[in-house]
């Protein structure tokens, strides 16, 4: 029998990062494989957009080994430590709505034992809310920007501060936003030197991105 898994455990050794599995179109009977080998070879992994659905029937065959959060919809499987104190990453979002998005980032970060400094909620609607973060905020080595609708935020804080800002466009939005493809087009004609653009709702690329430009893991 052909198996349908084939996990890249020598990632690490070759990138710095551990393998990394998106459910979304997983069955459980490929995440339930998945897990057997991570757990036989006890590999830190990395289980992004596991649905609370699809977490509560793996739950019931692999009890209390993973750390869940329903919000990002992320699962850990024996999370790296704490390398530093020092915090070079900053993660914001323009709006709550953009949060969902925004914590995959974060717990994709923490995942590989890096700490983060969190702003929610400073979009362009109210600008004075990102100005007054911004003696925090200009300190970090690289930003990650959480934006849906016209994504101007990424913009507006590339031209405020000298790190890295890695913009994540949003599915956030109706109508004219199309699920994110105004975001995305936006970001990408922004006339902002040096904005980095990912792909619509990619918080865990964004925060690949982010790890590898601070080597913070």
């Amino acid at each position: 029998m052909i198996s349908e898994v084939n996990l890249d455990f020598d990632r690490e050794n070759r990138t710095g990062f551990t393998e990394a599995v998106m459910c979304t179109d997983k069955s459980i009977e490929q995440l339930h494989t998945i897990l057997q080998q991570v757990t036989e070879k006890k590999c830190a992994t990395l289980f992004t957009r596991l649905q609370p659905g699809k977490f509560s029937q793996v739950e019931n065959t692999f009890p209390d080994i993973l750390d869940y959060d329903p919000v990002s919809q992320t699962a850990f499987y024996k999370q790296n430590t704490l390398k530093s104190d020092k915090i070079d990453i900053a993660v914001i979002t323009a709006g709550s709505s953009d949060v969902p998005v925004a914590r995959e980032a974060i717990r994709t970060i923490r995942f590989y034992g890096a700490d983060i400094l969190e702003i929610n909620d400073v979009g362009v609607a109210g600008l004075w809310r990102l100005t007054e973060r911004l003696p925090e905020i200009k300190g970090m080595a690289a930003m990650i920007c959480v934006a849906g609708m016209d994504a101007a935020l990424p913009t507006i804080l590339t031209g405020l501060v000298p790190g890295l800002v890695i913009a994540v466009p949003t599915s956030t939005g109706y109508g004219i936003a199309r699920n994110g493809e105004t975001a995305l087009n936006a970001l990408l004609s922004s006339c902002a030197p040096g904005l980095v653009v990912v792909n619509i709702d990619n918080g865990f690329g964004a925060a690949c991105a982010a790890l590898r430009s601070c080597r913070a893991w």
